[in-house]
């Protein structure tokens, strides 16, 4: 009884608040219309976050009582993760500007859905600054939004991972980079970044053989982004993921939003081989589901818009801590993890069809057999080519 009043209490305070209180669903309820960035175009040397928020026909953030959208199950089963295990590996998160809720938001998302506790009591989260401390920078709530994204999607994708959550002081490529070089002494596995701005040169700080640093690869379609573009990182494109009726169980195509294209700025790395069709660097490496309208569910408490609560969530700002996660689990981080996933093509989903623009040759835009631009070499299917 005292669980429903919460619920009833909670679903009043949202009406109040002229949000919508739709049923829950394993995929995206109630009045939806789009989606919007979270994260405003960035100026030059810096970056913005991926995150989608599904709105409804007013344009607003759908704030639900209950969650909407793909669930921990979902992604596990979509991409025959099974029983797969990291083995208590640690995933870093990089972003900017401090989530002021993110452990308690990070506690509902996995009691909801029967996930273990991952605390800072426990050990299994931190967050710390740019350079390890215990100040956090201020708060932002667009980018408290991606935060959250980044952390739930670890714990659906790899719910025995540890996670480190490294708060950038800005969005600047020079502080995020920053962050990216503590992490990378802290021990991790994999680390995530769910940003990106203007294709640029190298950065020596998203370089770190042994681990498998991953970035998501853009929400605006075709065209190049950076740290996606440089030679040293994993570009994770996205996917629409459905149902189906088929022997996997799920379909999946090509986003229109994820961003793919050739670097003139990158070297083309070595294991990346001829049928990319480009001289630099070319995106994405692989993929996973980033559209929001076949979104993921997250919980963030931040208010954003108005919104806060149970949202629906898409953009490349999902798929790259689900690849980095799967990173973690296939264990495979020798030197360049990219170079191991490219000779192993074969254990992964392959995805055909789908586009995000048009271009020249149409595979840096179009999906089709093996590799192509805006899902790269595919989707996992467990996680032997990780």
């Amino acid at each position: 009884m005292r669980r429903l009043a919460l619920v009833l209490t909670a679903a009043a305070a949202l009406a109040a608040a002229g949000l919508s209180v739709p049923a829950a669903s394993a995929a995206p309820t109630g009045p939806h219309r789009g989606s919007e960035r979270t994260c405003a175009n960035p100026a030059r040397g810096y970056a913005a976050c991926f995150a989608r928020v599904v709105t409804n026909s007013a344009g607003k953030p759908v704030a639900n009582v209950t969650p909407s959208g793909l669930a921990p199950a979902d992604i596990r089963a979509a991409y025959n993760l099974g029983a797969a295990s990291s083995g208590g590996k640690t995933v870093a998160i990089v972003d900017a500007y401090n989530d002021p809720t993110a452990e308690a938001d990070l506690g509902v998302y996995r009691s909801q859905f029967g996930l273990p506790a991952c605390t800072k009591a426990n050990g299994c989260f931190r967050q710390v600054n740019q350079s390890g401390g215990s100040k956090l920078p201020r708060t932002n709530a667009g980018w408290a939004t991606e935060i959250s994204l980044d952390l739930d999607m670890v714990s659906a994708a790899c719910p025995d991972c540890k996670i480190l959550l490294v708060e950038a002081s800005t969005a600047s490529f020079s502080n995020l980079g920053a962050g990216v070089n503590y992490a990378a002494t802290q021990g991790v596995a994999a680390i995530s970044n769910s940003y990106g701005g203007t294709d640029s040169s190298p950065s020596s700080a998203y370089n770190h053989p042994g681990i498998a640093i991953t970035a998501s690869t853009g929400d605006s379609g075709y065209g190049v982004q950076s740290p996606a573009s440089y030679d040293s990182v994993i570009a994770v494109g996205g996917t629409s993921l459905r149902r189906a009726s088929n022997t996997r169980g799920w379909s999946e195509t090509a986003w229109s939003g994820a961003g793919s294209g050739c670097s003139k700025l990158n070297a083309k790395p070595s294991w990346q081989t001829s049928a990319t069709q480009c001289t630099g660097k070319a995106s994405a490496d692989v993929s996973a589901v980033a559209d929001p309208n076949t979104g993921v569910a997250v919980y963030d408490s931040t208010p954003y818009q108005g919104a806060s609560g149970w949202q629906v969530y898409g953009g490349t700002s999902a798929s790259s801590p689900i690849i980095a996660s799967v990173y973690a689990m296939g264990g495979n981080l020798g030197g360049y993890p990219a170079s191991y996933t490219w000779a192993h093509t074969s254990a992964l989903n392959d995805v055909t069809s789908g586009s995000n623009g048009s271009c020249s040759p149409s595979l840096w835009c179009t999906a089709g057999t093996g590799w192509d631009g805006p899902t790269g070499l595919g989707t996992p299917n467990g996680v032997s080519a990780f």
